[in-house]
């Protein structure tokens, strides 16, 4: 996240630091493994009304292969067995916003920084 990061605002490590081991506390994360390497990391958590999708991070070097299509696309296949929409948040200026709609994701808000979005449980 840093270069998204860094294109509003300026690089506090001990902040970031702190910013994410609060979120890892607070909901459930999973590391991503494909044959014993690590991708990345993401968090999916079941909700009352939702699945909520988010702090999906790739390393650099598996980003634009669709390696995130697959894993978003498994997700939103466990959702859908759940018969529950998903909802998620990124950045304004994060380019994950094409991967997004193109998995069936609309926009259902913004913030100052964030754009919210939501993907129906297929029928």
């Amino acid at each position: 996240m840093g270069p998204h990061i860094i294109k509003r605002w300026t690089w506090d490590e001990a902040f970031q630091r702190d910013l994410h081991e609060r979120h890892y506390s607070e909901k459930p994360f999973f590391e991503i493994r494909r044959s014993g390497q690590r991708l990345g990391i993401l968090s999916f958590q079941r909700q009352t009304d939702h699945i909520r999708f988010g702090e999906f991070y790739l390393f650099p070097m598996y980003q634009g292969r669709r390696t995130g299509s697959a894993i978003l696309a498994h997700c939103l296949t466990v959702a859908d067995g759940l018969r529950l929409p998903v909802r998620l948040e990124y950045l304004h200026w994060n380019p994950v916003r094409s991967l997004y709609l193109r998995h069936g994701f609309n926009e259902i808000g913004r913030s100052e920084t964030h754009r919210f979005m939501q993907r129906n449980a297929a029928v």
